[in-house]
């Protein structure tokens, strides 16, 4: 069997009082596609800020490809092969849009090689006609295309996306599916943050589900679209016990 790509082992993030993420355990196979989903508040964020970096863990362990990650600064998990992209897009707005993209290459590149490999990217992603356009001047959309591309610029092994679909119309989902699909049959795992259900249930094929930072459920799209805590988690407890045994649909 292969060893999994990352293991996390009863992580706990505080904030003082608050418990952001608690006591959570997963483990991620190399080449999967996951989701993790939950309602508003529910510590998706700051799991994914914990796993690359940003905030160091409270307690537990992060395991990538068997070694201990928790607690490096994110430029040391980036070159390690995790990274993210970021929910409220971060792009340098006056720098143009392969100035950008050339910055995640600078991690494991010179700046000529990171210049070639940034192009390449925009080409991948669809952006090439673009790249030297002023970020400031892109749509929301573009700028989170440009966000992905910065971030695969790295060469990462596993990507964790935060809402990249928000504010995409349906023919721009089905873009971003298809190349999220093809990235991972190019060697990327995916962890995926979204709030466009029906976009999750068609790209997923593993969801977990937070809620209040603990993990309450993992399983296929259609196991966690009937599973009741989950349907009490985002619909309260009255519609769950109505609707014990819905269709998939229940969360689209």
């Amino acid at each position: 069997m292969t060893a999994p790509i990352l293991q996390v082992q009863n992580l706990t993030r505080r904030f003082g009082g608050l418990v952001a993420v608690n006591d959570v355990s997963f483990e991620l196979d190399p080449g999967e596609i996951v989701g993790l989903i939950g309602p508003n508040g529910a510590g998706k964020t700051t799991l994914f800020n914990v796993l690359t970096g940003i905030y160091p863990p409270s307690a537990g362990q992060i395991l990538l490809r068997g070694a201990p990650s928790g607690g490096l600064k994110p430029h040391k998990i980036a070159a390690r092969g995790m990274t993210k992209t970021f929910q409220n897009v971060a792009l340098f707005m006056e720098s143009s849009v392969l100035d950008n993209v050339v910055t995640g290459g600078l991690l494991k590149n010179t700046l000529p090689e990171a210049r070639k490999k940034a192009r390449a990217i925009l080409e991948r992603v669809g952006l090439a006609s673009i790249a030297d356009k002023k970020a400031g001047d892109l749509s929301f959309p573009e700028r989170a295309r440009v966000e992905v591309a910065r971030a695969l610029c790295t060469e990462p092994d596993i990507l964790l996306l935060d809402e990249v679909m928000a504010a995409l119309t349906p023919a721009e989902m089905e873009d971003v599916i298809t190349l999220v699909r093809s990235l991972r049959d190019e060697g990327i795992t995916f962890v995926v943050v979204e709030h466009h259900m029906k976009a999750v249930m068609k790209l997923c094929e593993r969801l977990l589900v937070l809620n209040f930072g603990e993990l309450i459920a993992d399983g296929t799209p259609t196991d966690i679209a009937q599973n009741d805590r989950v349907i009490e988690a985002y619909l309260g407890s009255s519609f769950a016990k109505k609707r014990q045994h819905q269709a998939p649909e229940v969360l689209a």
